[in-house]
């Protein structure tokens, strides 16, 4: 039998949980209970897994959708994951590595991991995977799942894709059969690497969408930088892991989740009120007034994208991720965003 743990428990997590729930019911080698690791804390002088337990509702981060009663919240992570071989990661990519070091030591043989996390890490050698952080810290395969994915819509049930990226074929089946359902469709592709890059370098695209609307320049001027951010993505994605799979780019996880990110996510909002009080309102106060306890992605990746791409004299070649970098850190005005070098002048 396979037994489901969800590590981590805001919107994105909760709305996945409302999937895996319904599916270990369709399947007689899941366990039916599906744990979900919730970070404690007080609401209206109660707590957020009493909440969750009685009520089937995370109030904090998803109040609007009912969870399946078959979701445990467990507020203790080596309670939630007591015999389960089965791990879902979906925390803020800057929780993992202590979360990892929790764990380690702590899981079952058998125990394989799927990643949720759109996020990328860095240190002295270069550019780290969510997939490889969860695997080099506890031996397990990790496969990951990317795509246009915005938590609310999901929970409400509203038709969208998703993209599977694995190295292990029979554990993507595993993760295929959580996930895919009428309204959460799953393609699979033998890809670890494009598929995580995407999902945390659109996060960065993103806020350069965020300052084309407060400067309200339409619909023109988005595409195009939607357009050069995907190829910017594709470069980057080729420049730290050599050859990779193309068609991951139009997969959901690719051209699909830059546009659902560059139009309606959090980056994006935030970004958007960034540029429309000119650069004076800080990032973190944006983030607490706006995001209801969740954090910004783009932020913290833009200025690692930049601190690698110039310890690599690589700057040039990304001439969008440096005018957004120029913008949100380096006090450039709003609108040197669309300010590109002509690349398409003839000989």
């Amino acid at each position: 039998m396979k037994r489901v743990c969800i590590v981590g428990a805001g919107n994105w997590g909760s709305a996945a949980s409302m999937i895996i729930a319904r599916n270990m019911k369709r399947y007689d080698h899941f366990e039916n209970t599906v744990n979900m690791w919730v970070y404690e804390e007080m609401i209206d002088g109660r707590k957020l897994t009493e909440i969750i337990n009685t009520e089937h509702r995370n109030v904090k981060y998803l109040p609007d959708h009912e969870l399946p009663e078959n979701v445990v919240a467990v507020p203790e992570l080596l309670d939630a994951v007591c015999d389960c071989n089965v791990l879902v990661f979906v925390l803020p990519h800057q929780f993992l590595h202590r979360t990892c070091k929790t764990l380690k030591g702590r899981l079952p043989p058998d125990t394989i991991a799927i990643s949720l996390i759109k996020g990328i890490d860095f240190n002295e050698e270069g550019v780290v995977l969510m997939t490889d952080m969860i695997k080099n810290e506890l031996d397990i395969d990790v496969s990951v799942l990317s795509g246009a994915n915005i938590a609310n819509e999901i929970a409400a049930g509203k038709f969208c894709e998703s993209t599977i990226g694995y190295a292990d074929e029979e554990n993507a089946t595993t993760f295929y059969e959580m996930f895919n359902e009428k309204n959460f469709r799953i393609s699979i592709v033998n890809d670890i690497e494009s598929v995580q890059v995407f999902g945390a370098i659109k996060n960065v695209i993103a806020l350069g969408a965020g300052f084309c609307d407060a400067l309200e320049m339409g619909n023109n001027t988005k595409a195009a930088l939607i357009r050069i951010g995907l190829l910017e993505i594709q470069r980057f994605a080729r420049k730290y892991f050599g050859p990779i799979n193309d068609a991951a780019m139009l997969e959901s996880c690719g051209l699909a989740d830059l546009i659902t990110t560059c139009l309606g996510g959090r980056n994006r909002r935030c970004a958007e009120a960034f540029g429309r009080a000119d650069g004076k309102r800080s990032w973190e106060e944006l983030e607490a007034e706006m995001l209801n306890g969740q954090k910004l992605q783009g932020t913290s990746t833009c200025l690692e994208v930049m601190k690698i791409l110039k310890r690599d004299n690589a700057v040039g070649d990304f001439p969008f991720m440096e005018l957004i970098h120029n913008v949100a850190y380096e006090g450039a005005p709003i609108s040197t965003i669309v300010d590109f070098p002509d690349e398409h002048a003839p000989a």
